[in-house]
């Protein structure tokens, strides 16, 4: 196990990080871009500045993991082992990226960067979309339940399909709450 250690300016794209259980580290301006993090454990870790890019994360444990001004571009967080998931985002680029049928209750999502994500069967009750750009994300069968949208925009949710009992929304974004009727909207 490897404890409360920095990372800092590391290239892991060619040579793969140490399958070892990280507790408590730091991993600063660090490129795994395409990288294999498979079968390895992040306790209370934190990703500033890092690039994750298409990474290969199945059976990785993410167990209270903030991502700050990152780019995850194309990750499968699903395959990841979703026993103790806890995960923050702040400042980062999720495009394409997959959160498909995860437990992310309270999850916060902050200046986020989330297009063409998805949120299919997702649990994200009681989690936050503060100023968060969901263009073409998908929401399919999701569990919104007290979700803040409030400052998020460019989303389309079907309330046919989510549960969405409780969430927030702002008049400026409510729209996207109709975009299933196909109906013009003027301001």
């Amino acid at each position: 196990m490897i404890e409360d250690k920095i990372f800092e300016k590391l290239n892991y794209s060619e040579n793969n990080l140490a399958k070892e259980e990280y507790d408590n580290c730091t991993f600063k301006t660090c490129n795994f871009s395409n990288s294999n993090l498979s079968n390895i454990s992040f306790r209370e870790c934190e990703f500033i500045d890092c690039d994750l890019s298409n990474v290969k994360m199945k059976h990785t444990v993410l167990n209270d993991i903030q991502f700050v001004n990152c780019k995850l571009l194309g990750l499968h967080f699903n395959d990841c082992n979703d026993l103790f998931m806890v995960l923050g985002f702040k400042n980062c680029k999720l495009e394409l990226s997959s959160f498909y049928q995860l437990k992310l209750k309270q999850t916060q999502f902050i200046d986020c960067n989330l297009n063409t994500v998805d949120f299919t069967e997702t649990d994200l009750t009681r989690s936050t979309f503060h100023n968060c750009d969901l263009k073409r994300s998908v929401f399919d069968h999701s569990i919104l339940e007290h979700v803040n949208f409030e400052s998020a925009f460019n989303f389309s949710i079907n309330p046919e399909v989510n549960r969405i009992k409780n969430a927030k929304f702002s008049k400026e974004n409510i729209s996207g709450l109709l975009d299933k009727y196909q109906i013009k909207i003027s301001s």
